[in-house]
């Protein structure tokens, strides 16, 4: 249908979807609704990567041993996302689709290495989480793609996530933060740039020794916040320096 009958919007959990049509700001009016789609829930463990299909909803991660185990701190962010209604309803899938900056769910992704598996009707292909998006809202899938399943391989270290957000449910993030400490540490911010962004210098300074002071200007001079209704561009660099160091001393 994506293929021979679109443009088609797929709609899953529909909790980005319908605040867009309230407003007025969805161009799009015809969808493709993949909420029975049963077999795309699957949690499961495929060789040694993690599988989530892309309609497993919050309150799925969230509950998961499987999650739980291999990856808290993705239970800890589908936990911070909405309130219970939202957990419900709300895919990683659509949270990956819908590309959001302050997307809690995916920091978690960018830290962890994500593989995103894309299919179509000519078939299937693999997408590194951390090469998906080309702008804000902006992706390399394809109008004919759908995504059918996350592949999380093994992540070593000591993991860590953090949101600051107005409230502690229903708002959107002022800063959110996913973090691994390992040989080599892996850092990841959403709500700062146009898209969720890893932050390779940060990483490359805390792996060769250098000091969390200096590793947190190496932060500010990666990161691209702007002036919102949520928060201003100076109150995401100063917090955003705050978590570093308030990961690097929860890790030790």
């Amino acid at each position: 249908m994506l293929r021979d009958e679109g443009p088609l919007v797929p709609l899953a959990g529909c909790t980005d979807v319908y605040v867009g049509l309230n407003f007025g700001t969805l161009p799009d009016t015809r969808f493709l609704n993949l909420w029975r789609l049963d077999a795309l829930r699957r949690i499961a463990m495929q060789g040694k990567a993690l599988s989530i299909g892309a309609l497993a909803t919050y309150t799925q991660l969230i509950r998961s041993p499987l999650v739980r185990r291999r990856l808290p701190i993705l239970a800890a962010a589908s936990r911070e996302i909405g309130g219970v209604q939202i957990q419900n309803r709300g895919t990683i899938g659509g949270n990956i689709a819908n590309g959001s900056p302050a997307g809690d769910a995916l920091p978690v992704l960018a830290v962890a290495d994500a593989v995103l598996i894309l299919r179509s009707a000519a078939g299937s292909r693999r997408v590194p989480f951390n090469s998906f998006y080309t702008g804000y809202r902006q992706s390399v899938m394809q109008r004919d793609e759908l995504i059918v399943s996350v592949e999380i391989p093994p992540v070593e270290g000591r993991q860590w996530f953090r949101k600051v957000g107005t409230r502690a449910a229903q708002a959107i993030s002022k800063v959110v933060m996913a973090a691994v400490r390992a040989r080599g540490p892996r850092i990841a911010l959403g709500s700062v740039a146009p898209t969720v962004i890893r932050l390779p210098g940060t990483e490359a300074h805390l792996a060769a020794g250098g000091s969390i002071e200096e590793a947190g200007q190496v932060l500010m001079e990666e990161i691209r916040p702007i002036d919102d209704l949520r928060s201003t561009a100076g109150y995401r660099r100063r917090v955003s320096a705050n978590l570093l160091q308030r990961f690097w001393s929860d890790t030790a």
